[in-house]
């Protein structure tokens, strides 16, 4: 495989099979889906088993036991599971549009790490969004869009940006090319050195702590907001809370100060 996405899950199999259709109707097809499985019940597996019988692409399942918010170290599983020197991350909640695996793999370079972002839409738009809708592209289509209620935004130009128009988008929007959990790709090989995901951070900055230690190795990022697009369906977040914020905030204020490159527990804790 010349590519890997790797996504978390957790008890959600509506947005999971939906993130799925959007995977199976990519422009590039040589990639891998490891869906990293934060201890899902028995019917996350049963729809993953009828996913593999219907799409072309190939579908790893890396689970573990519930134990609470442990999406770091379920992560680092899906990476030590993958088949390629070449990594996607996203989130089970976010549907990739047709050209989102291929974007990824035309800006890849060594050296550099990839950052985009994605596009929040409400709850009554994220249901109503069909197999049909995805397999069509219909939900990225902003008439579309509009007329299911989306409201007037600067920020829908992310729809309809093309081309040049992308590129100088994502040259001068003010947004840091930060690691985005929800989208961003780098090589096997950088994540290992830093030993992937640090393990003690649960929800809140894992994801920006681990490409500020990609920064201290030497890494540097590209921006591609603009043309790696993905929509992000509606949940609750009943998992954050203050003590866990402030837990990963000091965790994050020591790595940049002293400049961390390899997590004291990640990947390696896992072989």
């Amino acid at each position: 495989m010349t590519l890997s996405v790797i996504f978390s899950t957790y008890n959600s199999e509506e947005w999971l099979e939906k993130v799925v259709w959007g995977f199976s109707v990519q422009t590039f097809k040589d990639f891998e889906i490891i869906i990293a499985d934060d201890g899902s019940r028995e019917s996350t597996k049963q729809l993953i088993d009828r996913l593999r019988g219907e799409i072309e692409i190939p579908i790893i399942h890396v689970w573990q036991e519930d134990n609470g918010f442990q999406k770091s170290q379920i992560l680092n599983k899906a990476i030590l599971a993958s088949t390629s020197d070449y990594l996607i991350f996203t989130d089970g909640d976010c549907i990739p549009r047709e050209d989102f695996v291929e974007v990824h793999n035309k800006y890849r370079e060594q050296g550099y790490f990839l950052s985009g972002g994605y596009f929040k839409l409400p709850m009554d738009i994220s249901k109503a969004i069909t197999k049909d809708d995805i397999i069509n592209q219909r939900c990225f289509d902003i008439n579309w869009l509009k007329e299911k209620g989306l409201p007037s935004s600067y920020k829908n130009i992310k729809f309809t940006s093309k081309g040049i128009i992308s590129k100088i988008l994502n040259a001068i929007t003010p947004t840091n090319a930060s690691w985005n959990g929800h989208n961003a790709s780098g090589w096997k090989k950088d994540l290992m050195e830093v030993n992937g995901f640090n393990q003690e951070m649960q929800y809140g900055g894992q994801d920006r702590e681990l490409g500020e230690r990609m920064f201290n190795k030497g890494l540097k990022s590209k921006q591609i907001r603009y043309s790696a697009i993905c929509v992000h369906l509606d949940h609750k977040r009943g998992y954050v809370n203050e003590e866990t914020w402030k837990k990963n905030y000091s965790i994050r204020e020591n790595t940049k100060k002293n400049k961390v490159i390899k997590t004291p527990i990640g990947i390696d804790s896992n072989k």
